[in-house]
């Protein structure tokens, strides 16, 4: 059981071989510690070089010390940092002797946990610091660093000393029932309650954010067989992760990589194609998919642009499944010019030449930084052959937005080429001959 009144220590840098190693040690006894490995007592916060040697008196090691004066330290008590030559040896040969001393190990985060109980840093800052070690991407280390610097913190103090004064007043009517409450008081009492509400609820709503920002956007590309889902991955990757070939249902299983799209991480998932007659091995790879599917924080319907009726197989349960989703026209290198033009605003990509990645990675990037897009949303483009936007109104429809016409209980990818938003269903613009228009749901 880990005791405050501990001296501990641990090594703070990773394990391995380095150029440096430091170990790091915090806790009541450590002035004393410092004055015997230095030969003297140390000076605050000054660089003091000399030899590192054990009890026995072997010289361990060339080391440099920085003595810390408690409150003024990372922990709030005294602290000692001992930087030695990144050997894993010399580093564990240091921290055995510390051990003999007399000093503890230290538990997994307990220099953080002792920074809080001593009051050098609020709960939200010691979220922080692991964050921080663990930024995968610009946003994520951005968000890590003001975190770090009390942001989250001073947003939660004010909606406590809000809630605070509104319980007070209450508290005041209740003991002094006597006392009218006067009517610009109550309008004055419930604005107070409905703002700290709205601010709680503002604040809530960035923890998805958040996660994104931690985990890694999960991305996953879905199609049907062949249209070159693997093939997108591994120009995405930069190099040969998936299997390709001509052959369809090349992949069975999803294939997972991290990548770094604009200031965002992502988890880039290729999925089976999506077979209805699919069987065996092809079809337990599909149920995969649709598990993928289920917490995908961004989908990529991907199509052959090349293909005259690009289309989706009729897969349940699909729309319910699909979040955030971008279509994508891969093959667009084997398309002509007017071929292109009816493509509308789905994003056009070739995976053998590179040509439209550019366009694909700032829309991933725009998807992500907004709020307003990271709620689950199936929209409804138009397909080829539908009028254009001049001759018949749209939907909310942005670079890419998807969703489906049915046709004979088919599923169809569509397209749209407009970006006029509006919310009202009615403006879904009228199916083509065989299609009956599915339901909608969009912003606005």
């Amino acid at each position: 059981m880990p005791h405050r009144s501990d001296t501990i220590a641990a090594l703070a840098t990773p394990a391995g071989t380095a150029a440096l190693a430091v170990v790091r040690i915090s806790g009541p006894d450590t002035a004393r510690l410092a004055a015997e490995l230095g030969g003297g007592a140390p000076p605050p916060r000054r660089v003091r070089h000399g030899d590192y040697r054990d009890r026995a008196g072997a010289l361990v090691d060339d080391v440099l010390q920085v003595f810390f004066a408690g409150p003024q330290s990372y922990t709030g008590e005294d602290a000692l940092e001992i930087s030695c030559h990144g050997n894993p040896f010399i580093a564990q040969r240091i921290l055995e002797d510390l051990l003999a001393r007399g000093v503890r190990a230290a538990e997994a985060g307990e220099f953080t946990q002792r920074a809080f109980l001593n009051g050098k840093i609020d709960l939200s800052q010691a979220e922080a610091v692991m964050d921080l070690i663990h930024a995968r991407s610009e946003r994520a280390l951005a968000a890590a660093n003001q975190q770090l610097r009390g942001a989250l913190g001073r947003r939660m103090e004010g909606l406590v000393e809000g809630l605070l004064g509104v319980v007070a007043r209450v508290e005041a009517y209740i003991d002094f029932p006597e006392e009218d409450l006067p009517a610009e008081d109550q309008v004055h009492l419930l604005g107070e309650v409905d703002r700290l509400l709205l601010e709680t609820k503002r604040l809530q709503a960035t923890s998805h954010y958040g996660a994104l920002l931690r985990d890694g956007v999960k991305t996953v590309i879905v199609g049907e067989p062949n249209v070159g889902k693997s093939s997108l991955l591994n120009r995405l990757v930069g190099r040969e992760r998936a299997l390709v070939s001509p052959e369809a249902g090349t992949t069975r299983d999803f294939i997972e990589e991290r990548i770094m799209v604009g200031p965002h991480s992502l988890r880039l998932i290729d999925t089976a194609g999506l077979n209805p007659a699919a069987a065996g091995l092809e079809k337990q790879g599909i149920v995969k998919t649709l598990e993928c599917l289920e917490d995908a924080d961004l989908v990529i319907i991907l199509i052959d642009a090349s293909m005259d009726s690009p289309a989706l197989p009729d897969v349940p349960g699909l729309a319910a499944r699909v979040g955030a989703a971008l279509a994508v026209a891969n093959k667009i290198d084997l398309v002509s010019p007017e071929g292109r033009a009816k493509l509308g605003a789905a994003i056009g990509v070739s995976a053998l030449t590179g040509e439209g990645l550019d366009r694909l990675e700032t829309e991933i990037v725009r998807r992500v930084d907004d709020p307003r897009l990271s709620v689950t949303n199936v929209y409804v483009p138009w397909p080829r052959e539908a009028p254009s936007c001049a001759e018949q109104p749209a939907p909310s429809c942005g670079p890419g937005e998807v969703a489906s016409y049915h046709r004979d209980d088919a599923r169809c990818l569509v397209f749209a080429g407009c970006t006029r938003r509006t919310a009202c269903p009615d403006h879904i613009p009228l199916c083509p001959s065989g299609y009956t228009r599915s339901s909608w749901s969009g912003e606005g």
